[in-house]
């Protein structure tokens, strides 16, 4: 069968998909297209006029992808992958889809990136950062830095690889590279007071000693240097200065690109933001020679990807929706949280299947302890909502304030409790769930709709 023939069955697939109300046809017609033509990724990469781009973390490949776009549209022509179907299927889905005079922009999971990257030879590569994630499939943070190792050493030196200084194990594998940009945050004011705990790349990716850090901004992502081999964090190609958090409404910062600044409002709090946006920047720059100040209107237009502190109005209740997955990202959701002064309901979703990971002790490294006294009412759901609510109560929630309630019904719960505002804190399936409830009630649109 020829590939255009193929390429045909698989759009039927999807749009079956989308007609028959199972999905958005985001996956599926992809894995039947790959099954019929192994290297179709490859194939439809060629048709990109523009060439493509990949980004890949562990947190904030979503919200980045979405950035760029914001900052590349309407500019731009793009294919992408907007509703997060991350695999080799989803990419192939968006390519089926995609209109041959565009760019590619694909956010690509950790694991699958060395299989696409090898496909696609993207012309710009973004390495936002590597946490400890679904140990259960991934392995320790090593087991996947080594596979990305690889995939930089067989990249072409035309590609760029635009990467996080400020994470030790993507700098050691990014820098070797011949075309790289640099980016990270420049402002000591905005560091935490220690390392965290939980946080995870503490050795030096060389020699292995303890790495030094003159300032931490988000688990073990910082300004550091070895002091046995005189490796240190990279000088910046892309830097944000003057960080000010304004709250859950905004985080103001300057951003240094191209030897100018602009100074950038963006609608979304937290560090993690912060890094999300430089990469978005960096991204833009050096795919489409984008100015500091196109950057800073997409940047200050753009609106939550979906999940990712998504606000929605729930029976006249605020309400703000953030996905949950490990400990880094768990951890700067409560610090944000912790800015609001207000007494606030929770609704926890753990759930642990394939796309969760099945290990859930992961919620044990996770600072809750700084929600004590903040939360009215708190309803655990999910496949484990009995172990959620169980880790809430030790971190200091009353336990008269918490009730673990099925799926179906968590949403009504919280939201029938409490005054303040509710917060719906979810792992990766939960979300889609809780998403689904909320598309039936008309509160949200479908999530491959509203990408």
């Amino acid at each position: 069968m020829l590939f255009s023939a193929k390429a045909g069955v698989a759009r039927v697939a999807a749009a079956a998909s989308r007609r028959t109300g199972r999905g958005g046809g985001t996956t599926l017609p992809g894995k039947l297209l790959l099954r019929m033509q192994p290297d179709a990724i490859s194939v439809l990469g060629r048709s990109l006029i523009g060439g493509s781009a990949v980004v890949s973390a562990t947190n904030g490949k979503t919200t980045t992808a979405k950035m760029a776009a914001a900052i590349l549209e309407p500019e731009h022509r793009l294919c992408r992958n907007g509703a997060g179907a991350n695999l080799e299927s989803g990419i192939a889905s968006a390519l089926l889809e995609g209109n041959p005079a565009a760019t590619g922009l694909f956010e690509v999971d950790e694991a699958a990136l060395p299989a696409v990257v090898g496909a696609l030879e993207p012309r710009v590569l973004v390495l936002g950062n590597l946490f400890r994630d679904q140990l259960d499939r991934y392995g320790e943070l090593e087991t996947v830095g080594a596979g990305w190792r690889r995939m930089v050493a067989g990249l072409p030196h035309d590609t760029t690889v635009v990467y996080n200084a400020d994470d030790p194990l993507v700098a050691s594998i990014a820098s070797a590279h011949p075309a790289t940009v640099a980016f990270g945050i420049d402002d000591p004011s905005a560091a935490l007071a220690a390392l965290p705990h939980a946080a995870d790349s503490k050795w030096c990716p060389g020699c292995g000693a303890r790495l030094v850090y003159d300032a931490v901004y988000l688990g073990h992502l910082g300004a550091w240097h070895c002091p046995n081999c005189d490796v240190s964090r990279a000088p910046l190609d892309a830097a944000a200065r003057s960080v000010v958090g304004h709250g859950l409404d905004a985080v103001e910062f300057r951003l240094a690109l191209a030897g100018e600044e602009v100074d950038v409002r963006l609608p979304l709090p937290g560090t993690y933001n912060v890094y999300n946006a430089l990469a978005a920047a960096a991204l833009g720059h050096s795919l489409a020679g984008v100015t500091p100040e196109r950057a800073r209107h997409g940047l200050e237009s753009f609106s939550a990807a979906f999940g990712r502190f998504e606000r929605v109005e729930i029976g006249g209740r605020k309400t703000i929706l953030l996905l949950i997955k490990n400990p880094a990202g768990a951890n700067e959701v409560v610090r944000t949280l912790c800015s609001d002064p207000q007494p606030m309901t929770l609704l926890v979703a753990l759930n642990d299947r394939i796309a969760d990971g099945r290990d859930v002790s992961w919620i044990w490294d996770v600072d809750f302890e700084p929600l004590e006294g903040r939360v009215e009412h708190a309803v655990a759901t999910g496949t484990r909502g009995a172990e959620m609510a169980m880790r809430l109560a030790y971190a200091g929630v009353p336990r008269t304030a918490i009730e673990v309630a099925p799926m179906a019904s968590a949403v009504d719960r919280a939201t029938a409790s409490g005054s303040g505002p509710l917060y719906v804190l979810t792992t990766y399936t939960a979300m889609l769930e809780l998403r689904h409830q909320l598309a039936d009630r008309g509160i949200v649109r479908p999530y491959w709709e509203a990408a």
